[in-house]
């Protein structure tokens, strides 16, 4: 008789518990659009999601700590004029999140440490560049600034937020559109889905594309006879992948390793209802003290709720071999070292101690392309120099508005101490 051998891992028995009712965020009214975005992101400090709007695109913004269910008047980011597609807080500030919409355009905002009190109309920055709606946003791993955006003109564009520019544009790689793009862990790489079925990798600086089709994959996983889309994550410090498909109520993970047959299914956490999308928690997140390895916070059709993926140990010390030094939040290179050719892995901090995210941080932003668009001649009939002293006015209240919110930043940690 022959005895199956069972392979040693000490993820094996990694399970996931939903968050207690009181610990989730109710009555939020989760995008319909069919695009197959997440819907969701989400940092040590804010919880962001995708929302219906009336009038536009918008998505919510919550601190993490608001949970429970929301007043019907939370206030929105909405500042596009079509539905938002997708969104992306910046690993280097969590303050900072990126947006793309229908309405083409990509827009960078800044929310302050608090949450939002009052809607969030005005981005930072407005990229302008695609002649279709941007379905996709991803910033770049260790590079500051950097953010990349794909759209339905199947162009790929790498922008430096600072100036506002895009300084790298592939237009002529993809035949049809782009269904997902993802970074290698230093940003030399890209890794793009399309819909000609081509799985392409990518130097993006250069254009080259270094491999353009996958024929033999190096192992193959038949999950379940549903077509719907699915959303992958993958962690590097533990070697995990995690599979959510849209429309699907389970997630499932494997473990990949080095020798063949490299993919390794661990387990499968299911729950009774069905995900619209959803986002994981950055290792520094986590909350070490009860050896949890990820957390995924899954969007239902009117509620958000945190599933923490976690290893069993009875000890209550620090667990070094599951959380390896990660990916912390400062930038390894400049976005002009990036574009000039230089690349470099993650800068890496310990959890040991665990990880308390700091005050909000300045985003560098070149002010000329902070001012406004407008146009020469007002609709009602007003004059130009009438719409610019406007402007200017709106302006000084926009700066004195955010040196008062500074000042009581200033005030509120010294009321701490």
């Amino acid at each position: 008789m022959s005895r199956k051998v069972v392979r040693s891992s000490k993820f094996r028995h990694v399970f996931g518990q939903p968050a207690k009712a009181d610990q989730c965020y109710d009555d939020v009214r989760i995008s319909q659009t069919t695009w197959d975005s997440s819907f969701c992101s989400v940092n040590p400090k804010f919880l962001a999601m995708i929302v219906e709007a009336s009038g536009g695109g918008a998505f919510m913004v919550l601190p993490l700590a608001k949970t429970g269910r929301l007043d019907k008047s939370q206030p929105l980011v909405c500042g596009h004029t079509a539905p938002v597609l997708d969104i992306e807080w910046c690993p280097h500030n969590d303050n900072i999140i990126a947006s793309g919409s229908e309405d083409c355009t990509v827009m960078v905002w800044e929310v302050p440490d608090g949450g939002l009190v009052r809607p969030l109309t005005e981005p930072l920055v407005t990229l302008e560049g695609h002649s279709k709606r941007v379905g996709i946003v991803a910033w770049h791993p260790t590079a500051q600034n950097v953010l990349l955006s794909a759209g339905y003109d199947n162009a790929v564009l790498l922008w430096d937020v600072g100036s506002g520019q895009a300084l790298v544009e592939l237009r002529d790689l993809h035949p049809d559109t782009i269904y997902s793009v993802a970074w290698s862990r230093d940003g030399s790489r890209l890794c793009t889905s399309c819909r000609d079925r081509r799985v392409r990798v990518i130097e993006p600086r250069s254009g080259r594309v270094l491999a353009a089709h996958l024929e033999e994959p190096m192992n193959l996983q038949e999950l379940d006879t549903s077509s719907g889309v699915l959303l992958p994550h993958y962690d590097p410090d533990t070697s995990m992948v995690y599979l959510c498909g849209k429309g699907d109520s389970s997630i499932r993970y494997f473990e990949v390793t080095p020798e063949a047959p490299y993919l390794h299914f661990l387990s499968l956490f299911s729950s009774k209802e069905s995900q619209r999308g959803g986002g994981w928690m950055p290792k520094r997140g986590l909350d070490v003290s009860k050896c949890e390895i990820a957390r995924f916070y899954k969007l239902h059709e009117r509620r958000c709720e945190p599933i923490a993926m976690t290893v069993p140990r009875k000890s209550d010390l620090f667990q070094e071999d599951l959380y390896p030094d990660t990916a912390g939040p400062d930038p390894a290179l400049t976005a002009e070292e990036w574009f000039g050719g230089k690349d470099a892995g993650p800068l890496l901090i310990s959890l040991k101690d665990g990880y308390v995210p700091p005050k909000s941080r300045e985003f560098k932003v070149n002010k000329s392309i902070l001012e406004p668009r407008r146009s020469q001649t007002c609709s009602d009939g007003g004059s130009p120099g009438a719409l610019e002293k406007l402007t200017e006015d709106v302006r000084q209240l926009q700066a004195m508005v955010t040196e008062q919110e500074r000042r009581i930043a200033v005030l509120e940690a010294k009321a701490a101490k």
